[in-house]
């Protein structure tokens, strides 16, 4: 994988915006706009050079997990400030990752050797949350982001080497790892249309070549498309399809489905899709992939492990996006106390009501995600540690949704005219439930799990 530039020009293309006063958003007129609607080029990574000491890209010295959490919370007022405008437009979030590079808080997940701030889950969960509360659409692109930093970190030597790693694996690793440390932005190419985020039925595959794989494909839902700086792909093995590997026509758990990480650039380009009811400024376009990567851009350097790892370290494709919606749900709160406040209408006892069982449950929902954090960065992989896993995404996801449904009755019709910031949250916070897993997937594993069954194999459909 080439070297990552420093912060850049936004060059990608514009997103389809809502009717606005204000089409170029809060941070000005997007250089990524385009004169027609087809598919955009992503823009090639410049040279950055690699970075070997412990050093955010504003020269100060990486925060340590604590620190991080610090550094966010001074950033979110700023945050906060500009959401609304981004949701508006449907805008991409530029100065908010301005903001979070220069505060160090790309390499959040990265060890301290390696320039980061050496951050478990838990600390992670903790700064998603705080940054959550201030805007949820960026707390979902640095979630991506996250999840691949994270996952490259937090996976052992002794268990890479055990499923087949070799020695260059782990060099490639540490570049990734520093690369991020240094600014670099990733994102997940994962999902597709008509498949989702299940795995076993992506159609985006891949063909060995001299010189490394050939990747071709249509991904759909991937959120910071031609703002980051290289994607987690993940691809079917076309070369063991054609030989009839795993392919009995109805994508089964058979197929071999590999992860690399792509570069931004040639052969990798933006459909710009996205316009949707909530987290509208995610930019979580369609991405369309034809492009030849090498060999080093296979994670882990062994074909084939994405599918087991969904199934026995699920973190980071299911929880990573309970504490993002913990914060939007206090969000909720806070915008309903001012809203109660400013309009008098505190001291109606079935207002009050309300904003206690919301209060209750979303500190309930917290806990939940807080001893799923505690329990992956105590004992992951775990059967107990992945249980709390899947129910902190459902308590998660169900508890925003509901709170913010509440509070907006309470609010009463005024706050749903377009603006007001709860209306703009309740739309954020109804996505949670949505997003993979799905409060239903979830809920059927953990139903599974809770009468005596392997929620990985007692299903007729495979979850992933």
């Amino acid at each position: 994988m080439p070297p990552h530039p420093p912060p850049r020009p936004d060059t990608s293309p514009t997103t389809v915006p809502r009717h606005t006063d204000n089409p170029d958003g809060p941070d000005g007129p997007d250089p990524r706009a385009t004169d027609g609607p087809g598919p955009t080029p992503a823009p090639p990574p410049a040279d950055r050079g690699t970075t070997g000491v412990a050093e955010s890209p504003a020269g100060a010295p990486a925060a340590d997990a604590a620190g991080a959490l610090e550094r966010v919370r001074a950033l979110v007022p700023a945050v906060a400030e500009r959401a609304a405008a981004h949701d508006e437009a449907g805008t991409f979030p530029t100065a908010d990752f301005a903001d979070l590079r220069a505060a160090g808080l790309l390499g959040l997940m990265v060890p301290r050797r390696l320039g980061g701030s050496g951050a478990d889950f838990a600390d992670y969960t903790a700064v998603a949350a705080e940054l959550a509360a201030g805007a949820g659409a960026t707390a979902l692109i640095h979630n991506m982001h996250a999840s691949v930093t994270g996952a490259l970190a937090h996976t052992p030597d002794d268990l890479a080497r055990a499923l087949g790693a070799p020695d260059s694996w782990f060099t490639t690793r540490d570049r990734v790892l520093r690369e991020a440390a240094g600014g670099a932005l990733y994102g997940v190419a994962m999902s597709e249309r008509g498949a989702g985020s299940r795995l076993s039925r992506i159609t985006t595959g891949y063909r060995r070549t001299a010189g490394g794989y050939r990747i071709t494909g249509h991904k759909a839902f991937v959120s910071g498309a031609g703002h980051v700086d290289a994607y987690l792909v993940a691809a079917r093995d076309e070369d063991a399809r054609d030989a009839g590997a795993g392919d009995d026509g109805a994508g089964d758990a058979d197929v071999r489905v590999s992860y690399f990480l792509v570069p931004a650039g040639e052969g990798v380009r933006v459909d710009p899709t996205w316009d949707s009811l909530g987290m509208r400024a995610t930019g979580s376009h369609d991405l369309r992939l034809d492009t030849e990567v090498p060999a080093d851009a296979l994670l882990g350097g062994v074909e084939g492990l994405a599918l087991p790892i969904a199934e026995v370290m699920p973190q980071w494709l299911v929880a990573s996006y309970a504490a993002v919606y913990v914060g939007v749900a206090r969000a909720v709160l806070r915008a309903a106390a001012d809203h109660l406040g400013a309009r008098g209408l505190t001291g109606l006892p079935a207002v009050r009501a309300r904003v206690g069982r919301a209060d209750a449950a979303v500190e309930a929902a917290a806990l939940a995600v807080g001893e799923a954090a505690r329990r992956v960065t105590d004992r992951p992989g775990e059967p107990e540690t992945n249980r709390w896993v899947w129910r902190a995404k459902l308590l998660a996801g169900d508890t925003a949704a509901e709170v913010a449904s509440s509070v907006l009755e309470a609010a009463g019709a005024s706050a749903t005219r377009r603006g007001h910031p709860l209306e703009r949250l309740y739309r954020d916070a109804r996505c949670g439930a949505l997003q993979p897993a799905t409060s239903d997937v979830c809920a059927d594993w953990l139903g599974v799990a809770a009468l005596g069954g392997d929620p990985a194999r007692d299903t007729a459909v495979s979850r992933w």
